[in-house]
């Protein structure tokens, strides 16, 4: 679908990144935001959306999500990530490199860059491989990576154990300017654990993951940042000492993120008790605790932004007993939902909350977007924040259904998403 023109009425802008906040008309022309005002003039054979005081934002930046694509197609594909991104309000994405192979060369990244381009949909920016074949043991080609297109270098899924690699990745993203994402886990401290370590895993009688494991390795982290003045970027931050860490690196001037998942801001491993295979994730679901410390993290700002960790899992390595079941939940449809829950608990406010999923990613790893100027590229999203509906998995754009929110009644969905102008998501038809 080709760009087209659109005028937008009476819509609620939202656009931290200009600290904007007013009942505006949005005008969009050639794929870019031409006006932004109050009663605007249509433009000539421009279609009219009636926005009713929905709000509308720059789109969504995920700064985490597993794609599958190469390799694991059955799972995910580029082209269904790209459908569930729009669906929930997302116009960027973050692939993670754990694919099959990983993308640890140029060779992968420029596959996924094209399959993104042919399909048309979300932008998808690469994140390489720390180490080749994410082995742990001897760093990739980084300057290859960038050259490829890579914004940023992850082992995600697996560690860093090695503290001499580690050093020697943010050593290398500091000379090529990408920032380090780490997936905190000792595992060692980790090793054959389903679950947090607490009392929720004694009642249940499951092995579980010491939140220590997440806390070694970002103390460890920390040192080697000051150390070398690297870019560090926590992914999924699950525990109160690591948004303790966080917080108290950055007021000493470290270049130092994270990220918190949605589903780790309202579940906690009291869910696990039911032995529900969709609540198994890395990290663990964690305690009452730390979802509280979480949740101070979004209203202070020590937590930069709400990463989706979006996993897809296909049934059969989800519908097994819960210690043999595979790790991670999807995320991209329901993320807009779980983060506008906060705002109605008065956790955060509505403005804060559009941030975490807009300006905030973009700033943490540089990318484009994230802002709606006039002359900006248009990739937004209009959603109502009161929309109610449940989760049926089967009715979700995202190949596999993998969702502990299962038969939950949500509110707030997106009804309009577009990406450099284009339509790719319409859940009213407004704009046919």
């Amino acid at each position: 679908m080709h760009p087209t023109s659109l005028h937008i009425r009476s819509a609620r802008l939202i656009d931290p990144g200009q600290s904007r906040l007013e009942e505006v008309d949005v005008v969009i022309e050639g794929g870019k935001v031409s006006r932004i005002g109050k009663g605007l003039a249509t433009p000539t054979g421009a279609r009219v959306i009636e926005a009713r005081g929905r709000i509308v934002a720059p789109g969504f930046v995920d700064l985490h999500a597993h794609l599958r694509e190469p390799g694991e197609e059955g799972k995910e594909t580029i082209e269904t990530g790209a459908a569930a991104a729009a669906a929930g309000g997302f116009t960027a994405l973050c692939a993670m490199p754990n694919t099959q192979p990983p993308n640890d060369c140029r060779a992968i990244t420029m596959l996924i860059k094209t399959r993104a381009r042919e399909i048309g949909g979300a932008h998808i920016y690469p994140i390489g491989a720390i180490s080749r074949g994410l082995a742990g043991e001897s760093l990739s080609d980084v300057g290859e990576l960038k050259e490829a297109g890579v914004v940023a270098l992850s082992d995600d899924g697996r560690c860093i154990m090695n503290a001499r690699l580690m050093r020697r990745a943010l050593e290398y993203g500091r000379t090529f300017d990408l920032p380090i994402v780490q997936h905190a886990e000792d595992t060692h401290l980790s090793h054959g654990g389903v679950m947090n370590e607490g009392v929720s895993s004694t009642r249940a009688g499951l092995p579980g993951q010491p939140a220590e494991a997440e806390q070694v390795i970002v103390a460890r982290d920390l040192i080697l940042v000051e150390m070398t003045g690297a870019r560090y970027h926590v992914a999924h931050a699950s525990t109160a000492r690591t948004i303790e860490m966080v917080r108290a690196a950055k007021a000493r001037g470290l270049p130092v993120t994270c990220e918190v998942t949605p589903h780790h801001l309202v579940l906690t491993d009291d869910a696990c008790l039911g032995y529900d295979t969709a609540t198994k994730m890395y990290p663990p679901l964690r305690t009452h605790a730390d979802v509280e410390a979480l949740k101070l993290g979004l209203a202070d700002g020590t937590v930069d932004a709400i990463a989706t960790d979006h996993a897809p899992h296909s049934a059969n390595q989800k519908h097994v007993e819960f210690d043999c079941a595979a790790f991670g939940i999807i995320g991209l449809e329901t993320a807009l939902p779980i983060a506008l829950s906060l705002v109605r608990d008065g956790v955060i406010s509505l403005p804060r909350a559009v941030e975490l999923l807009t300006w905030g990613p973009v700033r943490t790893l540089s990318l484009p977007g994230g802002t709606l100027p006039e002359g900006a590229a248009a990739d937004l999203v209009m959603f109502d924040p009161d929309f109610e509906w449940i989760i049926e998995p089967e009715s979700l754009a995202s190949k596999s259904k993998n969702t502990p929110f299962s038969g939950m009644t949500m509110r707030g969905r997106p009804r309009l998403t577009l990406v450099g102008g284009k339509v790719v998501f319409d859940a009213d038809g407004a704009a046919s």
